[in-house]
């Protein structure tokens, strides 16, 4: 079996359904499967070959699902990318991954176009809207008028997708899912969401997270559900089609809810279609919870705790383990084993911290081109995720820490080396650390603590402009702290988590 057999069985026997909502467009699964099989077919006539990587930068639309399966139909590996990212960043991931074609949309042409500069391993740049630049092809010109299945006979080992995550040297690393890794990853959202092909689901969060594609989008394609796509998030439009489209299953990070909780008039939009809401990528306090659960008129709400490298997978706190163990992130979820060790690899106690593992089909095959980072983090089919947590008698884990000087915005990650790297470019800044200090809105915000060269002033404004030019908004300081010195051990190491305690009692608005 692979990904997309489910799309192939669905537009044959459910050929009318409807499938993808998006700005008014409807297209059932026979569209939906004519549509990627014209990619397919157009990437197959360009030379694209089992194993050969594509890479989609494209916010959320209609065209998302169609190239995603178009790609593996073709026998390619998808690798989606942030479309927030500069063009440096984008520059790193297509080389690394040794994209030979990339799609994106035609507000990114320029960035795309940077991106690729100097990079012979890709080979065409096709955009998806009205304009192009230079070199360009626009995916109406790409795609094939061939609808009909392709015939390449993709198995379950062949590799899927490479998702960039970055690791605590702030320099991003891939990923590696094959098609048998993510079938798994859907059979655990099934059994564990007891999603059917009668739900409706609402994709708000960015398709290019591994959370709202492999846990929502593919197990959604498989089942033959019907698919509601928002291109960003607005409060407004996604009460207003959960009431028109009567979704059933609904995910969204913590700040999300939180947003939904401020639109005054909610009240005016029936939300009583939803019979299960997802929440994950960030902690959720609990009276945030609370409100939501009251503003959804339903208790079946499930924590989803999970890393990309996991498939995304982990752990799962169940709607009725919310009433006596809430504030846990939960137990192992259908088809994982989950543990928490000590630095001997040996079980903790309960009471004791140690090292979130798991082990299971989900798990990824390795950290493309990258032997040493994928030694470290897979030991005897365990993934050790470098998260600290503990475990209670009855076997809930709770994570107490995420990895490494990592910081969660708005349910974005962000990784304080990757910022602290462009900082130091600064030629007025002496040291820097970065960290995450509490925000209202977005649960964390990155925060800057510097000290300067002598005789030199820095203002958090002209350290943000400086900033733009290699770092996405979202991983640009909005605090700034100056200090004479930095905190370090007898190595010289920053003592990060000083840091964190002194100025974590500060609420940024």
């Amino acid at each position: 079996m692979n990904l997309f057999e489910g799309l192939e069985r669905n537009a044959m026997y459910n050929g009318q359904k409807p499938a993808i909502l998006f700005n008014e467009r409807v297209h059932t699964y026979a569209e939906f499967n004519r549509e990627a099989n014209r990619i397919a077919n157009a990437l197959i006539s360009f030379g694209i070959k089992k194993g050969d990587k594509v890479a989609i930068m494209m916010k959320n639309s209609d065209q998302f699902p169609f190239i995603y399966y178009g790609i593996l139909k073709a026998g390619g590996v998808v690798v989606p990318v942030n479309f927030r990212l500069t063009s440096n960043e984008v520059s790193y991931v297509l080389h690394d991954s040794d994209s030979m074609i990339v799609f994106a949309d035609d507000d990114l042409s320029e960035t795309i176009k940077k991106a690729a500069e100097g990079n012979d391993k890709v080979r065409l740049q096709v955009m998806v809207g009205a304009t192009k630049k230079e070199d360009q092809i626009l995916l109406s010109e790409f795609r094939s008028s061939s609808t009909g299945n392709p015939e390449i006979g993709v198995l379950e080992s062949h590799d899927a997708e490479i998702l960039y995550t970055s690791g605590t040297t702030g320099l991003p690393k891939g990923v590696v899912l094959d098609h048998h890794r993510i079938l798994h990853v859907a059979f655990s959202t099934i059994m564990t969401m007891k999603i059917d092909p009668q739900d409706h689901l609402l994709h708000i969060a960015p398709l290019f997270h591994s959370a709202q594609l492999n846990l929502f989008m593919v197990t959604g394609t498989m089942l033959g559900c019907t698919q509601v796509v928002h291109q960003e998030f607005n409060t407004v439009q996604a009460l207003t089609d959960i009431d028109r489209y009567k979704i059933s299953l609904f995910f969204a990070v913590p700040t999300m809810y939180n947003f939904l909780l401020q639109v005054p008039n909610r009240d005016q939009y029936d939300l009583s279609s939803v019979t299960r809401c997802g929440y994950g990528a960030a902690p959720m306090p609990v009276a945030l919870l609370q409100q939501s659960m009251a503003m959804f008129g339903t208790e079946q709400f499930y924590n989803m705790c999970g890393l990309t490298e996991g498939g995304p997978g982990g752990v799962f706190l169940l709607p009725e383990e919310h009433k006596t163990k809430l504030g846990a992130s939960g137990r192992a979820s259908h088809l994982t084993h989950a543990r928490v060790v000590d630095e001997n690899g040996k079980d903790i106690q309960p009471g004791e911290v140690g090292e979130f593992i798991i082990r299971s089909e989900t798990i990824m095959k390795e950290y493309y081109k990258k032997p040493e980072e994928t030694k470290k983090a897979l030991k005897n089919g365990w993934l050790y995720t470098g998260d600290l947590a503990t475990i209670d008698g009855d076997g809930y884990i709770t994570l107490v820490d995420r990895k490494k000087d990592m910081i969660i915005s708005g349910g974005e990650n962000v990784y304080s080396t990757e910022v602290e790297q462009v900082l130091y470019k600064h030629p007025d800044i002496l040291e820097v650390a970065v960290i995450g200090i509490p925000h209202e809105v977005w649960g964390e915000t990155v925060a800057a603590v510097f000290v300067p060269k002598p005789g030199k002033e820095i203002n958090l404004e002209g350290l943000q402009q400086f900033c733009r030019l290699e770092l996405a908004g979202y991983k640009i300081p909005r605090v700034l702290y100056e200090m004479d010195q930095l905190p370090r051990n007898a190595s010289g190491k920053v003592l990060k988590y000083r840091l964190r305690e002194e100025y974590q009692g500060i609420a940024v608005k």
